[in-house]
């Protein structure tokens, strides 16, 4: 579990326990159904899109942990600029473009 931790590249780490819902628009209910990682089992990713202090990251951050240390999965945290600078990369290379692997 530790290895996935740090193979994750959370920023810090976050649970949902240390998220403000009162002081944000997110919608507590979904943010809740969500951190159960339900949405895993049929494979599908989820995307958080919001102003600069929304709580994206943070929630990200609590849903990834939830999935490494409750159900075993391994996790990727990605800030929209990783990928985006990495295709770029590869378009400037002639390269057709992927997700980073690392």
């Amino acid at each position: 579990m530790n290895y996935q931790m740090k193979a994750a590249k959370f920023p810090a780490y976050r649970d949902l326990a240390g998220f403000d819902f009162n002081q944000s628009a997110v919608d507590e209910t979904l943010a809740r159904a969500l951190h159960r990682c339900e949405f895993l089992e049929d494979a599908h990713n989820i995307v958080l899109i919001g102003e600069p202090g929304t709580g994206k990251t943070h929630l990200a951050t609590a849903i990834g942990i939830q999935a490494i240390q409750h159900h075993r999965l391994r996790v990727r945290f990605l800030s929209t600029v990783e990928p985006v600078n990495a295709l770029e990369q590869e378009k400037q290379a002639g390269q057709q473009g992927g997700w980073p692997t690392d």
